[in-house]
């Protein structure tokens, strides 16, 4: 299965966007599904995870701000971004059980 990330862009501080993450293949055996982020110099992230058995949790920095949604019949993963700030700047990378992994969407706050 492979995974790519879309939906990555430039916004505004206090914007809004959706990420989706879609699957080559089924992804209903993956217990785990998750986005990360990171920004060059920097440790990466974990900004969301849905977990088949521990239900979901989010990274302190986003918690409040992003849902993450997983919808197996789509096959894809989603991500939405709202009152983004600067400091969301970063690559954002989807992955299913941390062994399959997107390449990255670059996601830009700005004014």
């Amino acid at each position: 299965v492979r995974l790519v990330e879309s939906g990555g862009g430039t916004v505004q501080p206090g914007g809004s966007l959706k990420l989706a993450c879609t699957a080559s293949g089924s992804i209903d055996n993956f217990n785990n599904m998750a986005w990360y982020r990171r920004v060059p110099g920097k440790m990466d992230e974990m900004v969301a995870v849905i977990s088949e058995y521990r239900g979901i949790t989010y990274g302190s920095a986003v918690r409040g701000r992003f849902t993450i949604l997983r919808d197996n019949a789509k096959r894809t993963l989603y991500l939405q971004m709202d009152s983004l700030k600067p400091e969301d700047t970063a690559v954002y990378y989807c992955n299913a059980d941390m062994k399959v992994w997107g390449p990255g969407t670059q996601v830009t706050v700005s004014s």
